[in-house]
């Protein structure tokens, strides 16, 4: 294992469970000191259990995304833990489907806005005003398949808010690398996640449902997830900026 992170901070927000969870842990792998932000202060603790039972250093840090004041005191924690802000990772986000457009219940559409689009966008305001002021960084929106590439029924909200995600993303790196600020996104398929599952289904009739719905034939790994956020946060990724790298087994192709 490469350590590509070594001596940096790096903030993953929904790093409770699934796919925010297996990214903490692949920068951790990687050397980074990680805090890992979420609502739940049970399944924050259980990431950095694992992170730390692996050899690795990391520190939860409760915050609702949608509060731009408890995003505000998140990156100030980070900093004040860890000497340093280098990477942000902002996955915190929730998914309400089940109705078309026309039907598509205001409650629901509010919260989506106030958590995948708002909270991204406090989440970014945060970091980018600690990061342009300390020798820059690099951020890495989790957006989705669903909405900036391909549009299935029934998804209208939850698409919505993720192609103004991509839309967001590639507006701030514009505006941000002269800051020394580089900015990307990743839009993932059906993964390894709870989130991916139909209501009712089990795992292993998803897998069944994935042999004729993607090219791949089956869901994405949340390490494969991971691995490509994990690059646009390197390096090797240091002309990148404003992509928005799809990790959907062809779906969307």
């Amino acid at each position: 294992m490469s350590a590509r992170f070594t001596n940096k901070t790096v903030l993953v927000t929904g790093a409770g469970t699934g796919l925010g969870r297996a990214i903490a842990l692949a920068f951790a792998a990687e050397g980074a000191k990680v805090v890992v932000s979420g609502r739940s202060t049970a399944t924050l603790d259980e990431t950095v259990s694992l992170i730390e039972a692996a050899g690795g250093s990391a520190a939860a840090v409760t915050a609702d995304v949608a509060r731009a004041e408890d995003v505000r005191h998140l990156v100030h924690r980070t900093v004040e833990l860890f000497g340093a802000l280098d990477v942000a990772v902002n996955n915190a986000g929730i998914f309400r489907g089940g109705a078309s457009a026309a039907d598509f219940p205001l409650e629901d559409w509010q919260a989506l806005l106030d958590t995948n689009v708002t909270g991204v966008l406090h989440s970014l305001q945060a970091e980018v005003a600690h990061m342009r002021a300390n020798g820059g960084g690099t951020i890495v929106n989790i957006s989705s398949n669903l909405g900036p590439h391909v549009r299935i029924p029934g998804v209208f909200g939850y698409q919505v808010s993720k192609a103004a995600v991509s839309a967001l993303t590639r507006a701030a790196a514009r505006d941000h690398i002269a800051d020394g600020v580089r900015i990307n996104a990743v839009s993932p398929g059906a993964a390894e996640s709870t989130m991916s599952l139909r209501p009712g289904e089990t795992e292993a009739e998803r897998e069944v449902r994935m042999k004729d719905e993607s090219p791949l034939g089956r869901i994405s790994a949340a390490s494969e997830v991971a691995a490509a956020v994990l690059y646009l946060a390197s390096e090797d990724a240091g002309s990148v900026v404003g992509t928005d790298l799809v990790i959907d087994g062809g779906v969307s192709a």
